[in-house]
């Protein structure tokens, strides 16, 4: 007999750590996710966040969250916040490793400094316009600067007076000099400095010059001894220079740069540019509009931490670019909603139904929360004479295979009884405004009728007397197109219908109480949870998390 055991999900990145721990190349496993504070994070950051934080704990390490605040013009507290709610809400700490790449600026300096006595960097004179031209391209070796000679002590005596700020912005840039012949373009004389006269929102008044990202990140990644400093694919051709300055600055300890693939989702966007462009153009309400992919808009929509995580571990990790049907994500949902979201009843596109044989004035009925987790109990329903049920279940004329309510056929009302529509009641323009039913009062609970007749559909309703009004939101996506990114603009492609708001839904009485970020399914209807921001007990606000089933066409 042989026992079976489960399947240790794995990738390259851990088997490098576990190699790494096995060899005693680290005590410690570091790792680090180092997001800029220029805009709110996005589903492709989640994936880096899972990653990073997971490995850490896996193997009894740390993870930073170090914030890559070197360009000030776009970056602020506010950015920074929302951030680091993200991230908790996700599900994961930092502890007290919270770190500022500004909180370095002194340390870099110095290191400039450095490079340049060692006659590895100078000072350069040209403008943007002209150092473009000289770096040549793939095909052609770039032209050295004529400032690349510069003398180091002239370079030293500018590079100061740009630090106390008494050159002019832009007028001079720090390069390092490494080889503007190299195959790789990254290598021929990146900028490592550039003044900028701006105000930073975590160093204040007190800097004129600020360093360039590859130059920081490295740098930053060896301060804090980062073992593993893991990115995506876009930065394999930075590696080489990481590497570089890491090496040429003498730093004690040098960091691993590892590259995997980013995250492209279908139907989507994650440029901050392009998400930025969507608010200013008021086609989204803001950073957590539920229709963006930012972490903020899948919570407000109604995703939950566990099914982004559980999405992150299923698409995996590779060195392979690849789209990702976004539909996967939204399976996650489902998946995880399923289990944990209770059920309620909802009907937002009431039809008025009067049920002329029921006498009493209420009937509490005790229905379960969840049919399949009976730990999360029961709750009462009220069934009375007029109740509202979807317009859409009803056919005055029914076509085939259409098991719902129409004149002189019955239905079953979902955990209540089945009910026979006997007259149809129309306005002077021919609208039907109410239907006239009776009820059989043997078959509550799913009883079948007593003569042995079948009921081949079941229908959800609510209460009319002790209904409540609700605003719900139907977000559904917000590009029509595969691939939107492909686009120049963006714009063309937005899905007019990605918001429908039902203005008078009719929610079932238990909901009347709820708290904001609750999530329920309403039978029939798919997922729904309270509007973080909007929903209040005066006025109930649901958004559709996604439907009970893929439908996407």
């Amino acid at each position: 007999m042989t026992t079976e055991h489960p399947i240790e999900r794995t990738n390259f990145i851990r088997n490098i750590i576990k190699e790494d721990l096995k060899n005693n190349k680290h005590k410690e496993i570091i790792t680090r996710f180092p997001p800029e504070p220029n805009g709110f994070l996005h589903i492709g950051h989640a994936k880096a966040i899972c990653l990073n934080f997971s490995l850490a704990k896996e193997f009894n390490g740390t993870c930073h969250l170090r914030f890559d605040d070197t360009n000030p013009n776009n970056e602020c507290d506010s950015y920074a916040k929302a951030i680091e709610e993200d991230i908790t809400w996700l599900g994961f700490s930092w502890g007290k490793h919270l770190h500022h790449t500004s909180s370095y600026f002194n340390n870099l300096y110095q290191l400039a400094v450095k490079l340049i006595k060692d006659g590895k960097a100078y000072i350069d004179d040209l403008s943007a316009e002209e150092m473009r031209e000289h770096r040549g391209t793939l095909k052609l070796p770039g032209k050295n600067s004529p400032s690349r000679d510069r003398d180091i002590e002239e370079s030293l005596t500018i590079f100061n007076e740009m630090y106390a700020g008494k050159t002019k912005e832009g007028a001079y840039t720090l390069r390092a000099k490494i080889d503007m012949a190299a195959s790789n373009i990254n290598m021929r004389d990146p900028v490592i400095f550039r003044s900028l006269h701006t105000s930073h929102h975590q160093a204040g008044d007190s800097w004129f010059i600020y360093p360039m990202y590859d130059f920081a990140h490295a740098i930053s990644d060896a301060i804090e001894g980062i073992t593993h400093s893991l990115c995506t694919l876009e930065f394999q051709d930075h590696r080489p220079l990481y590497n570089w300055f890491v090496e040429n600055c003498a730093m004690e300890h040098a960091p691993r740069q590892i590259e995997f693939s980013r995250l492209n989702l279908n139907y989507t966007i994650t440029s901050k540019r392009k998400l930025k462009q969507l608010i200013d153009n008021n086609i989204v309400a803001g950073w957590d509009d539920p229709r963006l992919p930012t972490i903020s808009g899948l919570r407000r929509r109604g995703y939950t931490p566990q099914s982004i995580r559980q999405f992150c571990e299923t698409i995996g990790i590779s060195k392979q670019d690849s789209i990702i049907d976004v539909g996967i994500l939204e399976d996650s949902l489902r998946n995880d909603l399923n289990i944990t979201a209770q059920r309620r009843m909802a009907v937002l596109n009431p039809i008025k139904v009067i049920i002329t044989n029921f006498t009493q004035d209420v009937e509490n009925l005790t229905v379960s929360n969840h049919p399949q987790q009976a730990e999360l109990g029961t709750r009462t329903l009220a069934f009375t004479k007029n109740i509202w049920i979807e317009k859409d279940d009803f056919l005055e004329e029914p076509i085939a295979k259409f098991h719902r309510l129409s004149p002189g056929k019955e239905v079953r009302l979902m955990n209540a009884y089945v009910i026979k529509c006997n007259d149809v009641i129309k306005d002077s323009s021919g609208e039907i405004t109410e239907l006239h039913c009776t009820y059989d009062p043997d078959t509550l609970g799913g009883k079948k009728p007593k003569d042995g007749r079948k009921i081949k559909g079941t229908i959800h309703w609510v209460s009319l007397d002790h209904a409540i009004n609700a605003e719900v939101r139907l977000y559904d996506r917000l590009f029509l197109t595969e691939n939107p990114a492909a686009d120049e603009d963006i714009l063309a492609n937005i899905n007019k219908d990605s918001l429908q708001i039902i203005s008078n839904a009719k929610l079932e009485a238990s909901l009347d109480n709820t708290s904001a970020e609750q999530t329920f399914q309403f039978n029939r209807l798919g997922y729904y949870c309270s509007d973080l921001h909007d929903h209040s007990s005066d006025h109930p606000v649901f958004n559709r998390c996604t439907s009970l089933r893929q439908t996407w066409k």
